[in-house]
């Protein structure tokens, strides 16, 4: 059996075992041959059969000719054929002839089931595998090798994990995957190696070279990734449309020049085709940065600038300029973002559906207004911690915006049930809204709301001065609702 399974691996089976070795973190049993049997004479004694195997062990087979009542004859090695057992040193020959002595006999192992399985059932399920859990079926046995590599499986590759060395991973990776078309990999697609800390700009550049029809792209928490490596995937794979450098606190800027202060003139006629970044934690970016991103990547539609903490109403006037297809934008935690950032968002107009301005303590009900007089269709806003906001603000966004579906002005203290009401009779298709440390609002405020707002889902009243009786009204009228509170009378 041993060297069956060695047999099956042949030259796919070491380069298989390669790759898991350097995508897989754990440990990996490779099969390897069994020692051919020693040749003993007629007057040598054998022992008795046992189920383990010991350390001083002679591996013969069952079905031996010549082996017969305890006794071994002299056969070639060819001829041992068969499932092989443990067969321990003989002790002195009087054991022998016990009475009790028996051969046991093991019944033939069988195929396993999962063989049976035709070969597009065995795709389908390594389909819901990770890569590293992949690449170690590739070590089984030849057919799981071929159907592991089959191209429709690796139109993605998930990498995580802190010890992993990601670079030399993906180089082995890229190498295997490029046998059928040297130097690229035309079916790979996605690449998240989310958390992994050894990756390097060396690693991208890897990914860049062989992949130019990569779409996707996600190294959130990859802190050692730089400008230069940003630079080599966009420039040399124009398809990317997802990327996600949040907690890359090198990358400063995304463009299609190697020096991040040269802007984009009308001689390259090229533009990035990202839709979709995220540059959460990046906290040296600055104004400029933002700048040259957005003159490089205008087709821009969702873009998250959480705890960017440089970032001023400047940069966010420049974005506009640029990016005028932004549906979701957040910029949260960005001190700095005023009233004037938000008159400048605003200029996005109907196209905005999601706005974070969460934290930005310089808001006030001004630029409430801005966004709520222009940007008709939002659906989304976070507003916690916007202390400055206050009921009239509240009443203009309601009478405005309609269609809101969500809603945070948690930790808002000068939020009453006066601007519960305005929201309550003016946005009826309200699921989620939190009200969080509002210390205004009282259980009159949410009754109102509960009686208009029927497709209430979420709705979070920590630490705020309700009673039960109200939230016993909010779910009776809201059937669907999940209240978040700190009363410990109502459960």
């Amino acid at each position: 059996m041993g060297a069956n399974n060695g047999k099956q691996y042949g030259s796919e089976g070491k380069g298989s075992s390669s790759i898991s070795s350097d995508v897989s973190s754990s440990t990996d049993h490779t099969p390897t041959k069994a020692q051919k049997n020693v040749a003993t004479s007629e007057d040598s004694d054998l022992s008795m059969r046992t189920l383990s195997t010991p350390s001083p062990a002679l591996i013969c087979p069952p079905n031996l000719p010549g082996f017969q009542n305890g006794r071994g004859s002299s056969t070639s090695s060819s001829s041992i054929t068969g499932e092989t057992v443990a067969m321990v040193h003989s002790p002195p020959p009087t054991r022998l002839t016990h009475p009790l002595i028996r051969l046991a006999s093991r019944p033939p192992k069988e195929q396993a089931s999962v063989d049976r399985l035709p070969d597009q059932s065995m795709v389908q399920i390594f389909s819901f595998l990770p890569t590293n859990q992949l690449c170690r079926c590739a070590r089984v046995c030849r057919r799981w090798y071929n159907l592991a590599w089959d191209p429709r499986l690796w139109r993605t590759i998930r990498l995580t994990g802190e010890t992993i060395n990601v670079d030399r991973a993906l180089k082995v990776l890229t190498r295997r995957l490029c046998q059928d078309t040297p130097n690229v990999c035309l079916m790979l697609e996605t690449v998240t190696v989310s958390g992994c800390r050894r990756l390097t700009d060396r690693g991208l550049y890897t990914i860049a070279q062989c992949c130019p029809e990569l779409r996707r792209l996600e190294v959130s928490g990859c802190y050692n990734i730089s400008n230069e490596a940003v630079f080599d995937v966009v420039s040399l794979c124009p398809n990317l449309e997802h990327l996600d450098v949040s907690g890359c606190s090198k990358v400063t800027c995304i463009s299609l020049t190697r020096e991040a202060s040269i802007k984009l003139s009308p001689l390259h006629g090229k533009q990035i085709s990202i839709r979709y970044l995220d540059m959460t934690d990046c906290f040296v970016l600055e104004d400029e940065g933002l700048h040259t991103i957005a003159a490089h990547c205008t087709q821009l539609t969702h873009l998250y600038l959480r705890r960017c903490v440089r970032l001023t109403d400047e940069g966010l006037r420049y974005l506009v300029i640029y990016c005028t297809s932004i549906k979701e934008l957040s910029v949260s935690d960005c001190r700095f973002v005023s009233d004037f950032g938000l008159r400048e968002i605003a200029k996005l107009e109907s196209r905005l559906r999601y706005l974070s301005i969460a934290h930005c303590g310089r808001v006030t009900d001004v630029g409430i207004r801005y966004v709520a007089k222009y940007c008709g269709k939002l659906r989304y806003l976070n507003a916690r911690g916007c202390e400055g906001i206050t009921d009239h603000g509240v009443e203009y966004l309601a009478k405005n915006c309609t269609k809101l579906k969500s809603l945070d002005i948690g930790k808002c203290p000068l939020v009453s049930d006066t601007g519960l009401e305005c929201l309550a009779l003016n946005c009826f298709n309200l699921k989620r809204l939190s009200l969080k440390s509002c210390e205004s609002i009282t259980g009159q405020g949410l009754q109102i709301v509960a009686a208009n707002c029927f497709d209430l889902q979420m709705l979070n009243v920590q630490d705020c001065e309700v009673s039960v009786e109200a939230l016993r009204f909010v779910k009776r009228h809201c059937k669907r609702c999940v209240i978040e509170h700190t009363n410990p009378a109502f459960f």
